[in-house]
C-alpha cells in the first residue's frame, strides 16, 4: 500500500511533542537491501561473525550476535542482482554495531584485517571507538565500542564533548591480544 508523502508540521503546537521519548527506548534491528544473499551471509556471518537465525530460501536472512531473535535482516525482495544507491541520494548512512568491550572490538579489526576489508576511516570520538567501512553492498557500516559514561568528556557546562580524532589502531590491536 502507497504511503503519503511526508508533510510539514509543526511539532512545537502539540503538547505531545514537549514530552521527550522513553529513556530505555533502543533499536532493535535493521534491515537491509542486499544484492546476493550469498554474498551478504559470507561477509556479515562469515567476516563479523554474526549468527543465522533464520532464511527463507534465496531471498531473506536473519543474523544475530548471542540468542536474540535478530539484529540484522538481509533481504533481495527488492535489490536482488542490484547496485548500491548512488552517491548523493538519502538512505541509509551507515548501520552501527556496538560491541561490548574494547577487546572485542579489537577481534572486529583482526577479523577484518584477516579478511582484506579495508576501513573507510577510524575515529577516536571521546565517548566512543569506530571502524568505519561498507559492506559488499556498499552499505556503510559502524563497528564501535562505547567507553563507559563515567569517562565520557565533558563540557564546561557538564554536557557530553563529542569528537573525531584519529584512532590509534595498533593500539586497539594489542587489546585482549
Amino acid at each position: 500500500m502507497p504511503t503519503a508523502p511526508a508533510k510539514a508540521y509543526d511539532a512545537s503546537a502539540a503538547e505531545i511533542f514537549k514530552r521527550p521519548i522513553d529513556p530505555k527506548v533502543g533499536i532493535g534491528h535493521v534491515h537491509l537491501k542486499v544484492a546476493n544473499i550469498e554474498r551478504a551471509l559470507a561477509f556479515y556471518c562469515g567476516v563479523l561473525g554474526f549468527s543465522l537465525v533464520a532464511r527463507y530460501g534465496a531471498e531473506a536472512a536473519f543474523i544475530a550476535a548471542g540468542d536474540y531473535h535478530h539484529h540484522i535482516g538481509l533481504n533481495t525482495w527488492e535489490s536482488r542482482g542490484g547496485s548500491p544507491p548512488a552517491r548523493g541520494t538519502t538512505g541509509l548512512f551507515h548501520l552501527a554495531i556496538l560491541y561490548p568491550t574494547r577487546a572485542a572490538l579489537a577481534d572486529a579489526l583482526r577479523r577484518l584485517a584477516t579478511a582484506g576489508i579495508p576501513l573507510d576511516g577510524a575515529s577516536d570520538h571521546g565517548v566512543s571507538e569506530a571502524l568505519y567501512l561498507r559492506d559488499p553492498d556498499e552499505n556503510g557500516v559502524e563497528l564501535y565500542w562505547d567507553r563507559p559514561h563515567e569517562e565520557w568528556p565533558k563540557t564546561a557546562e557538564g554536557g557530553i564533548e563529542m569528537y573525531t580524532r584519529r584512532l590509534d589502531l595498533e593500539g586497539l590491536l594489542k587489546e585482549g591480544a
